[in-house]
């Protein structure tokens, strides 16, 4: 079976914690944002943490390639 390559666009834009789970960005901020209260808009700018599984081995596999590689 081939090696899993490495996944560059979980790598730039999510992280993982210490617990495993994932650090992302929430989506709905970028546009038609008149109808949205400042509350939401507010809670929208936070991260969030994602447990999914498919979402959380992708990462992995993204910084566990990272990180092998040689400086």
């Amino acid at each position: 079976m081939p090696k899993m390559k490495t996944h560059k666009a979980s790598q730039t834009r999510l992280r993982l914690t210490r617990n495993g789970k994932v650090v992302r960005t929430q989506c709905g901020v970028r546009h038609l944002l008149a109808d949205r209260s400042p509350k939401r808009m507010r809670n929208l700018g936070k991260k969030t943490t994602s447990t999914s599984w498919g979402v959380v081995r992708r990462v992995r596999a993204a910084f566990q390639a990272k990180a092998a590689k040689p400086k």
